[in-house]
């Protein structure tokens, strides 16, 4: 054999050699190797993530309150995308062709590959109709989505509202993926774990058309969402209706509480919006308009972050200090006319009278003198308003009250340091932040916190922290909410208060068949005309609801905030308005404190 034949057998074998060596390869992939069948399957595999619907959300009483509606995303694969009929999408989606645009090169920026989120909350009667030609648009599909729906226009502040996710929200909990939804306000907030559920993952196989032929290896793979929990909030639904239809035309706030429970049966912040504007592809619109307006501010929860100063209803724990400080006695008698009028003047002239008589007067000079006298039994000015103060922490005022509520604020309570800093230390004294003995000046309490004092004089000395959801299924609710937290006064100081709170309860007050006790406050306003203010609770013994009203721009407490409050507690109670006191429900609802041509107002003889 000559070394001609010798090479060409030996190529012959190095040719052998490698075909044998790609024939072994190819089959230990075809065959033996799963990667490449994998490939294949993902090449006609969608997995669909599967959208839990969010909890239900009921009143008290079991009435439905928040409950849910599917929509559909559509998704876009831009690897995928073939050329299509952008004028028939366009009119199928109900977009422009600069929507479209723009929303194809957002996919593109975010991943070529991954599906991503191009035309959000499709009603059900366009997905139907566009479900029928979407086998046109390859690299195209949908996406099941529950949006929330409301039984009927009310308590948008108290229940919140669902929006997209942030980044920060992404960063915070890898649950959460571009496009998805969460709580960001109210209840839709605070129970957010409760109410989400838990996402899952559909894998169906697709046809070319991008038509679904049915579920991966049957379904095996697939897994399924878990639906969200559903809560009982403490709000008593006719109540909180009620209370918005009397604050139309009206700004201002009204919080309405179970002293024995801490239970909040009606949470308002006027002017009020319809919850259902935030909702749906329409939600981006209707957020603008509503945060636009700077005049009436809908969107500003007035009950939980309104840092409002509380007026005369402040004067009920000014005079429970004194008495628990022995500053004053029941017996304590102050002058409010002469002399004794400076250096707070009272609005009327009540004479010489003792604590009961300051309560149902609402003497502006007997507050200032028990606050003078509170402060000067200790040895210093400082000392002696951190004594005060003490008092008013333990009385909710300048705390955050409860969990319960995303985002509400403390309020306003001076410190000494603040004193020290506007008039430095040891130049300021009681004569100095005399306004705050009328609830006025540096303080500011929310609507939230002076109701939970109604909550807290009704009891004759504790509260339950405030807290509006009332029962989580399959989980439970905070433990601190059945917590009973004291107050530093005895029992014995609430009677003579009461006994005043129950005297200004009069003439179109009063509610036939019920005793009833209630504080009116007028608020000075450096912007035009006075706020009012009515803090009450019902019955006089064993109450059942306690309740703060404010209402901005009426001028007196009593002008609306204390009929308001009166129809509110005869509402709840009796379940109906007195025939007698109808006129007064027609006084408050036609009443529009929004148009200055219009607002009548009456002089307030308790203030």
């Amino acid at each position: 054999m000559n070394d001609y034949s010798k090479r060409s057998y030996i190529i012959i074998l190095v040719f052998v050699l490698v075909a044998l060596v790609f024939l072994i390869r190819l089959f230990r992939l075809q065959v033996l190797d799963s990667t490449y069948k994998q490939y294949a399957t993902n090449n006609v595999l969608r997995e669909v993530v599967q959208y839990p619907a969010r909890g239900l959300i009921y009143d008290r009483n079991g009435e439905l309150l928040v409950y849910n509606k599917t929509a559909y995303d559509l998704l876009i694969t831009p690897r995928e995308v073939k050329a299509f009929d952008t004028t028939l999408f366009c009119n199928l989606l109900d977009i422009t062709r600069e929507d479209l645009e723009a929303g194809i090169d957002k996919a593109k920026k975010y991943s070529k590959y991954k599906p991503s989120i191009l035309v959000k909350q499709i009603s059900p009667e366009n997905y139907a109709v566009l479900q029928e030609q979407l086998y046109k648009f390859v690299g195209f599909h949908t996406q099941t989505r529950t949006l929330r729906e409301y039984s009927a226009p009310a308590a948008a502040h108290a229940l919140g509202y669902v929006g997209e996710v942030t980044q920060n929200d992404i960063n915070k909990d890898a649950y959460y993926k571009s496009g998805d939804y969460i709580g960001v306000s109210g209840i839709e907030k605070t129970y957010e774990a409760q109410l989400r559920g838990t996402k899952g993952v559909k894998k169906n196989l697709v046809d070319v058309h991008n038509r679904i032929q049915g579920s991966y290896l049957g379904g095996s793979e697939d897994i399924p969402a878990q639906i969200g929990n559903n809560l009982t909030t403490t709000l008593d639904i006719d109540l909180q209706l009620y209370a918005e239809k009397l604050f139309k035309n009206k700004k201002g706030a009204v919080v309405a509480i179970e002293p024995s429970s801490g239970e909040v049966l009606a949470l308002v912040s006027a002017p009020v919006y319809d919850p259902g504007l935030l909702v749906g592809r329409v939600r981006g619109a209707n957020y603008s308009m509503l945060e636009s307006d700077s005049l009436l501010r809908p969107l500003f929860n007035r009950a939980l972050l309104a840092k409002y100063p509380p007026g005369s209803t402040f004067k009920t724990i000014n005079a429970l200090i004194g008495l628990q400080e022995q500053a004053i006695t029941t017996n304590t008698m102050f002058t409010c006319y002469g002399k004794g009028s400076s250096p707070i003047r009272c609005t009327h002239d009540h004479g010489t009278i003792n604590v009961v008589g300051a309560i149902s007067g609402s003497c502006n000079p007997f507050m200032w003198n028990t606050f003078r006298s509170i402060i000067g039994r200790s040895k210093t000015s400082a000392e002696g308003f951190n004594k005060w103060r003490h008092y008013l922490l333990d009385f909710g005022l300048g705390t955050t009250l409860s969990e319960d509520f995303a985002n509400s604020l403390k309020g306003d309570l001076p410190t000494v340091d603040y004193y020290n800093r506007i008039y430095g230390k040891g130049h300021w004294n009681a004569l100095t932040v005399r306004s705050l003995a009328i609830g006025q000046g540096e303080l500011g309490a929310t609507p939230l916190q002076m109701a939970n004092v109604a909550a807290i004089v009704a009891n004759r000395g504790y509260y339950y922290e405030p807290h509006i959801v009332k029962a989580i299924e399959g989980d439970t609710i905070r433990s601190s909410f059945k917590t009973k937290h004291g107050v530093e006064i005895d029992a014995k100081y609430f009677e003579p208060i009461i006994e005043g709170m129950s005297r200004v309860v009069k003439g179109a007050y009063l509610i036939p068949g019920l005793e009833y006790c209630g504080k009116t406050g007028t608020i000075q306003n450096n912007h035009g005309i006075d706020h009012g203010a009515f803090e009450a609770f019902a019955p006089k013994d064993n109450p059942e609801i306690a309740i703060f009203v404010y209402v901005e721009n009426s001028k007196w407490g009593a002008s609306y905030a204390a009929p308001i409050a009166g129809l509110l507690i005869e509402k709840y109670l009796n379940d109906t308005i007195a025939t007698n006191r109808q006129y007064v429900e027609k006084l408050m609802l036609n009443a529009n404190l929004l148009d200055p041509n219009k607002i009548v107002i009456e002089d307030d003889s308790e203030e």
